[in-house]
């Protein structure tokens, strides 16, 4: 059900968007970019959603929200080459819980205020946005269904099905209770390096040297930014288009080249590479600060001390010189 025929002042201004799933995170921020364009209260959800309040956008843009959101997808399409799914309702819940009725590639499903409890009625009980498989299954051995029939039971009975504060968000949300604000958060910066290989490598001295020139290129990338970064995620592909990522934090914000190279090793022995034929390998700086926040420790370990005064002489050789006067050693006995 759309609110085509409502009247602008009943149509809910909470709007939930959904990307394709695995869309590359730079579309992702472009796609947000599209988003603040309507209204300055962009809420990311990383990897591929976000909110938008659009309460103060509507009278600026002389249209309903609807409209917005035919809007929004018309610009990404056209823009960006990419669909997404935008569902408006009056809380967070239908605006999310209407997204996700959208057959793929994209679409607007639109609910006003006075219809939100009638059209969340009649739906799955696991459609309804925040119940997971595990809540759905318990629901499932009471009889209930749908959440037409998760409103119509007794709150203190849902608690005790899925737990206090699980079942209290659950009852209220299925009678459209949602209070939650939608929240200003930018995603995250982050800082990328790629390294793509002449042939096919299975890991060894190779794609060592390759991910230790990586590990380089990143430090020096953002200690000329004066950022740290909180995490490092680790993407390799192989041949057949296989890939394989994972993050792990840092244990504080660093931008130094002993920090990163020793959670950059740590990711790929947790790869576990035996046979992989490799055919590219990524380095992502995630979760980005400036420098000035970073705690400034007095070290006792007179070895790490120097490396980093050495480091700050090479970033300045290199700022003089250009990037390749100085780079690892593993890097020059790679490339003869």
């Amino acid at each position: 059900m759309t609110s085509e025929q409502a009247p602008t002042d009943l149509v809910a201004s909470v709007m939930h968007v959904r990307c394709p799933d695995r869309l590359p995170e730079e579309a992702y921020r472009r796609v947000l970019e599209e988003l603040a364009g309507l209204s300055p209260v962009v809420q990311a959800l990383p990897p591929t959603a976000a909110l938008v309040e659009l309460k103060g956008a509507l009278r600026y843009h002389g249209t309903d929200a609807r409209r917005l959101g035919e809007i929004l997808r018309v610009r990404t399409l056209s823009r960006l080459g990419v669909d997404v799914r935008v569902g408006v309702g009056p809380s967070i819940t239908v605006a999310a819980t209407a997204s996700a009725q959208i057959d793929q590639p994209g679409g607007v499903l639109a609910v006003a205020h006075e219809e939100a409890a009638g059209w969340l009625a009649p739906l799955p009980v696991d459609a309804l946005h925040g119940i997971g498989p595990r809540q759905a299954d318990a629901l499932h051995d009471y009889g209930i269904h749908t959440v037409g029939l998760l409103a119509a039971v007794d709150p203190a009975t849902v608690q005790r099905l899925l737990g206090g504060r699980a079942g209290r968000l659950a009852a209220d949300r299925a009678r459209g209770i949602d209070p939650r604000p939608v929240v200003p958060r930018t995603l995250p910066a982050t800082t990328t390096v790629r390294h793509a290989f002449d042939r096919h490598v299975l890991d060894g001295a190779t794609v060592r040297a390759a991910l230790l020139d990586l590990v380089v290129q990143l430090g020096l990338l953002l200690r000329r930014r004066d950022q740290a970064a909180r995490a490092l995620t680790l993407t390799l592909k192989f041949a057949g288009n296989g890939g394989w990522e994972k993050t792990r934090r840092l244990k504080e914000p660093s931008a130094h080249d002993d920090d990163l190279r020793a959670l950059a090793y740590q990711l790929m022995d947790a790869a576990g590479l035996q046979r992989g034929r490799l055919t590219a390998i990524t380095l992502k700086g995630e979760d980005l600060i400036n420098a000035d926040q970073v705690a400034q420790q007095i070290s006792l370990d007179d070895a790490r001390e120097a490396r980093l005064v050495a480091e700050a002489t090479a970033d300045r050789i290199r700022d003089k010189f250009g990037d390749g006067a100085i780079r690892p050693a593993a890097v020059y006995h790679r490339a003869s």
